[in-house]
């Protein structure tokens, strides 16, 4: 086998992760926590795949390690528990982004709360001090069954059964580490030591496999890492997260609401509105630019619709159905499906290509209560969803000005941008031959311009490849934002014709795009990434004029007067509080202008100005502040204030 570097390995038959670890050096020996082959992590104690590309798996391997003790950490987690709460039951625990979890039923309607994790801690410290080694045995299905029926747990035989139904699987794998065994397929590290710090984080409900109509288990949520430095450097940045958590600052800053009334759909209050406002505006106003016209189209659909676009029988799950005059409707959960029937309600000329629709529709999708976060996963949203209609010769063209719309919108939020095209999934419609000209395109537009993007096999959309684009926030997280999909099924399941220049019927290309993707989500993102400090032309106040005593209110609510006339978002607090309090106050609103008027600037006609986080920046005219303030606004852009 072939090793990262290209040095050719080659070892005896049947030879293990730890014996080439071995055969290379005994540091690596030492170092190693598994091997990778054929894009899978596998257990050092497993033979080798002849001829696979081999990676050594280390601590320096970065989230394939990490994933590996923390699903060890998860195994650790279960055994504590089981020690410290006699009779439990034990579901699942995979390793997940940021750390792992395990499920379990407690006995009795008993459970754990958040005080009980330093002693579930220090028995999990226990077992990662013993060095325990994770022994894996490949079991026929009547031993694994008779095991976990003696020890009364329900989960891991319902596990093994649907195994064998639906997979015909004849043997399983089996963990053990100490006392604790689990039915899991592995990988793990060597022993238990190799986990350096665990701390274990939250508790929460959780219906077993995610159906509301079964029993509601105990999650307890938990990190890892191989470093105690490590450690306390996630729990900094968890913190400084919880600061930033959008459903916090968007309560404190009156922005939106949510109520179990409508779960999963915000209430946006009159200063999140502006915000709203504010992002559609720019979104419209891009989009004009480059030749996007807006359109309406309806909430409710026949099922045909569906049928039609193959989404009632891919994603039905997910949408809410009705039915009325024995006839099956569902709220769309996209646009696509409307936009390609409006399209083919029209006769087209070649002349009239591209044909660019785009509409910022409201959009309903049933996802699980469990999952709902905030704006972060909603049931109800809005995209800045749009929709090209091209002929075969300008794909190439219009993805290029797709991503370009794309990086000038990221650019105004001085947001870096990755790429990845997504290729198709296992699960999809259309022909391989459709798909091979779909995803060459996307290739040779990334390929032609110089583009650096990564591949993300097989998690292309179940009609088209796309070329997602990604951002990393102020806390270091990586957000997917917006989409460029090529789609050449939806034209042939929908039928959509133009008249060529040869006077013959031709198919028109399908190119969906979006930016922000749900401006719900987007706004979320944002929040936390500036910590609510809005851009000055994006914020719901953008300044808070303040008079120091009561003798220059008229002063002020003058001013005010003066900047909203111009189409500003100003406020005034002349309230009978210190200017100190006021001032405070404004900052903790995150305003970023703060205007203050006293005797001096009363007679000249001006403000002191506060800037947020620049502090006092003098006295300015009225006319050339809100001169300034109109600049801000309308390009878009913060700037500097002259004098």
């Amino acid at each position: 086998m072939t090793l990262p570097d290209g040095t050719v390995l080659d070892l005896p038959d049947g030879a293990t992760g730890a014996d080439a670890a071995a055969a290379i050096g005994p540091g690596l020996a030492r170092a190693a926590l598994a091997v990778k082959q054929g894009g899978q992590v596998r257990d050092l104690g497993l033979p080798l795949i002849d001829g696979e590309q081999l990676e050594i798996v280390t601590r320096k391997s970065g989230r394939d390690a990490l994933d590996l003790i923390r699903h060890d950490a998860a195994h650790v987690l279960a055994a504590a528990v089981l020690e410290l709460y006699p009779g439990v039951k034990i579901s699942i625990g995979p390793s997940i982004d940021g750390g792992f979890y395990y499920d379990f039923e407690f006995p009795d309607g008993s459970g754990v709360t958040e005080a009980d994790f330093p002693a579930i801690e220090q028995r999990m410290r226990e077992h990662i001090k013993a060095a325990e080694p994770f022994q894996r045995d490949e079991v026929g299905i009547e031993e694994a069954l008779e095991r976990f029926r003696s020890e009364g747990q329900d989960y891991k035989l319902e596990l093994i059964e649907d195994l064998v139904r639906d997979q015909g699987v004849q043997t399983v794998s089996l963990y053990r580490n100490g006392a604790f065994t689990d039915l899991c397929r592995g990988p793990h590290a060597p022993a238990t030591d190799r986990i350096g710090a665990i701390k274990l984080q939250s508790v929460a409900g959780a219906y077993w496999r995610g159906d509301s109509s079964r029993t509601m288990l105990t999650r307890i949520y938990g990190t890892a890492f191989f470093t105690a430095r490590e450690l306390e450097e996630e729990l900094e940045r968890l913190e400084q997260a919880r600061a930033r958590d959008h459903r916090k600052l968007g309560r404190e800053l009156g922005l939106f609401s949510f109520s179990d009334i409508s779960p999963g759909s915000a209430f946006w209050l009159p200063k999140g509105t502006v915000l709203w406002n504010e992002l559609v505006a720019l979104s419209r106003d891009m989009g004009a630019e480059r030749g996007f016209t807006e359109v309406k189209t309806p909430l409710l659909y026949d099922s045909e619709l569906w049928k039609t676009s193959g989404h009632w029988g891919k994603y039905r799950e997910n949408m809410f159905v009705t039915e009325t005059e024995e006839r099956a409707f569902g709220l769309k959960p996209m646009n696509c499906p409307g936009h390609a029937h409006m399209f083919r309600s029209q006769r087209w000329s070649y002349r009239d290509l591209p044909v660019r629709y785009a509409e910022p529709g409201l959009l309903h999708r049933n996802e699980l209560s469990g999952t709902l976060h905030g704006l972060l996963r909603v049931r109800h949203f809005v995209q800045d969803d749009a929709h090209i209609f091209c002929a075969e010769e300008q794909v190439e063209q219009e993805v290029r000005r797709c991503l370009e719309y794309a990086f000038s919108t990221f650019e105004i939020f001085g947001f870096e941008i990755e790429l990845e095209l997504s290729t198709r999934p296992e699960q999809r419609i259309g022909t391989d031959e459709m798909w091979d000209r779909a995803e060459g395109a996307l290739a040779k537009v990334l390929a032609d311009d110089g583009l650096d993007y990564r591949v993300n096999e097989g998690d292309g959309a179940f009609y088209g490849p796309k070329i997602d684009l990604h951002t990393t926030d102020s806390l270091g997280r990586s957000w997917q934002l917006g989409t460029v999909q090529l789609d050449y099924s939806m034209p042939e399941r929908f039928d959509l014709v133009y008249t060529g220049a040869d006077n013959a019927e031709h198919r028109p290309v399908m190119i969906h795009t979006a930016r922000m993707g749900s401006f719900e989500r987007f706004i979320g993102i944002l929040i936390e990434h500036l910590a609510g400090e809005l851009p000055v032309w994006l914020a719901p106040v953008q300044a808070l004029v303040l008079p120091i005593s009561d003798r220059h209110a008229q002063a002020a609510r003058d001013v005010a007067a003066t900047i909203r006339a111009r189409g500003l978002r100003v406020e005034a607090d002349d309230r009978a509080e210190s200017i100190g309090r006021r001032i405070r106050e404004g900052e903790l609103q995150k305003i970023p202008y703060m205007l203050v008027i006293g005797d001096r600037e009363a007679d000249e006609q001006a403000v002191s100005v506060r800037r947020r986080h620049e502090g006092d920046l003098g006295m300015v005219a009225v006319e050339r502040f809100v001169e300034h303030l109109a600049h801000e606004t309308a390009t878009r852009r913060d700037a500097p204030l002259g004098r």
